[in-house]
């Protein structure tokens, strides 16, 4: 069982928006702008914001396509994270990185929705934050299966935004919000 994270500190965690990642994601420029205004809302709100950066074989760590997109980039003193899977949490310093901050409460925003993103969100459920997945700021490309089959990127999106509303977990509150109105002191949804 997990230990639920008491308080209402807010932490924005963008994550993997490289431009390896957003070059395949659906409606990236929106995406984009929509996690700048994220990240500008949470730094004039004081909210920290934590950067986690992915690499693996196919996103070679320090390439062109692992660099941050150019309409984002840490701030100096922000955290950032570097990984090699898919949950932000795992063999990171992500959750010393939280504590250190007070975190109890995760604002999630970035790519790829049904990778990073989900694995990210259940992993901050799992290990007791609250959850907040900014519904108009997390993007993935279109999946096209062996047998044909074509899973379009903007159903896996409304997906994972109609988990994040549903789901539940003992102690914790999730939910969703637009990059305008997200309340970075109110876990699960917006003003």
């Amino acid at each position: 069982m997990a230990t639920v994270q008491g308080g209402t500190k807010g932490v924005l965690l963008v994550v993997d928006v490289q431009v390896g990642v957003m070059s395949d994601a659906w409606d990236s420029g929106r995406i984009i702008k929509n996690v700048a205004r994220a990240v500008e809302r949470a730094r004039a709100e004081g909210v920290p914001v934590v950067w986690v950066q992915h690499s693996d074989e196919e996103l070679i760590y320090q390439s062109p396509q692992w660099q941050w997109v150019p309409e984002l980039m840490p701030a100096k003193g922000e955290e950032l994270i570097h990984k090699k899977f898919n949950s932000a949490f795992e063999q990171t310093e992500l959750a010393e990185a939280l504590a250190g901050l007070g975190a109890t409460h995760v604002i999630l925003a970035g790519a790829s929705t049904n990778w990073c993103i989900r694995a990210t969100a259940y992993g901050a459920l799992d290990r007791g934050y609250d959850l907040t997945l900014v519904e108009d700021a997390h993007s993935t490309g279109t999946m096209e299966l062996e047998n044909g089959t074509k899973i379009e990127a903007s159903n896996i999106i409304d997906e994972l935004n109609v988990c994040m509303t549903w789901v539940t977990y003992p102690g914790r509150t999730n939910g969703t919000a637009t990059a305008d109105k997200v309340d970075f002191a109110t876990p699960g949804g917006g003003q």
